[in-house]
């Protein structure tokens, strides 16, 4: 952290951290910081594997703290909604957890070795989390989002029933539950009452109640964050800027829903990461933290602005028919962490895409398989 940054006395020093959902875009950037941040820190990584998450993202972490370098990180292929497999992570056992790698004819056993001690921190990353597919097939964001959250939050209710321990659960929202604002709103607060208008934020929405009741009824140490829109190196190419990155290196057509008026807030994902550990080091139990980058810009700016870096035509641009239900306009308010942390985000929103577009340029052997399921 850099001196700029206040922090009170730290509520939490974290030891060993349970990552859920590490081998996405977010989790694996999150994952890559904290080691690189804290020698001390230990990092369990459960993953699905679903389309999404993408072990190349973690080639570096893997030789630099997996088996092969200091020991600190493991990954366990996983459902959060396995409430077995769960427990045994949260309980840091020294026996071995042994699981199936289905993706074998026939399931193969893998073993993977305790790197205790029982975690003190779980931040849950894992979740579907494209409103296109939601509004495709929202059951499956009912079943992960909000079934997944469950899951969790019983595991941990029951852990730290059995060995009770300075611990937090940190569940990672998103700005859209709050639904959107007009182009002259002020920017939604942590108090902003709850109105989504996707099966996705409708899913989110459900589990951060979920996550409130369990602090309510149980007294769980629970912590939520919404972040406004995420960008940087590792994005799946579903998402706008990777989308509109890849398809232009190809001389494709790049589709903008309605007018492309449509204003996202916009933070680079270490910035985001950093906000993450500061609020796990301090936040306040049972408290929301709003994170944002404070860069409100249309969606068809984005697409220009990126047109440009790649030196491409914007006659690629194509509108299409808008998204059903598709949210005017994000933004939040970030006192609230500011004042627990003294973050702020560094990344100029100039430099950070430029940045990303790099990224994608040196990294081609990364994305270029993606594409046709994005």
């Amino acid at each position: 952290m850099g001196a700029s940054e206040r922090f009170p006395e730290t509520q939490l020093q974290p030891k060993h951290i349970l990552v859920t959902g590490g081998a996405g875009f977010i989790g694996s950037n999150f994952v890559r910081w904290v080691l690189q941040h804290d020698s001390n820190v230990k990092v369990t990584n459960l993953d699905a594997l679903t389309y999404a998450g993408n072990l190349r993202s973690l080639v570096d972490v893997e030789q630099s703290f997996g088996s092969d370098g200091d020991g600190r990180y493991r990954f366990v292929r996983g459902d959060v909604r396995d409430f077995e497999l769960v427990g045994k992570l949260l309980g840091g056992e020294n026996d071995k957890v042994t699981q199936f790698d289905r993706a074998q004819s026939p399931p193969r056993p893998i073993h993977h070795d305790s790197i205790g001690p029982p975690p003190d921190a779980i931040v849950h990353f894992a979740a579907e989390s494209h409103v296109d597919r939601s509004i495709a097939g929202p059951e499956i964001f009912v079943e992960t989002n909000v079934k997944g959250t469950l899951t969790l939050l019983e595991a941990c209710r029951r852990e730290l029933d059995e060995r009770p321990r300075e611990f937090r659960f940190i569940h990672l929202s998103t700005d859209e539950v709050y639904g959107d604002l007009g182009p002259h709103d002020p920017p939604f607060t942590e108090s902003s009452p709850l109105a989504p208008n996707n099966p996705y934020s409708a899913s989110k929405a459900a589990a951060d109640h979920m996550v409130r009741s369990y602090r309510r009824t149980f007294g769980l140490p629970v912590i939520v964050t919404r972040c406004s829109n995420n960008y940087g190196p590792f994005q799946f190419p579903e998402k706008l800027i990777p989308l509109m990155i890849t398809r232009a290196l190809r001389d494709e057509s790049l589709p903008v829903y309605g007018d492309g008026t449509n204003v996202r807030d916009w933070i680079h994902v270490d910035d985001h990461c950093r906000a993450l550990w500061a609020v796990m080091e301090c936040g306040e139990i049972g408290a929301i933290y709003n994170i944002a980058g404070g860069v409100e810009v249309p969606n068809i700016e984005i697409v220009k602005r990126l047109l440009a870096l790649l030196d491409k035509p914007e006659s690629l641009i194509e509108f299409v028919r808008d998204r059903p239900g598709h949210d005017r306009r994000y933004a939040m308010g970030v006192a609230r962490i500011k004042e627990a942390s003294g973050w702020a985000p560094r990344h100029a929103f100039a430099d950070g895409l430029a940045d990303t577009v790099q990224w994608y340029l040196e990294n081609e052997s990364w994305w270029q398989r993606i594409p046709d399921e994005a």
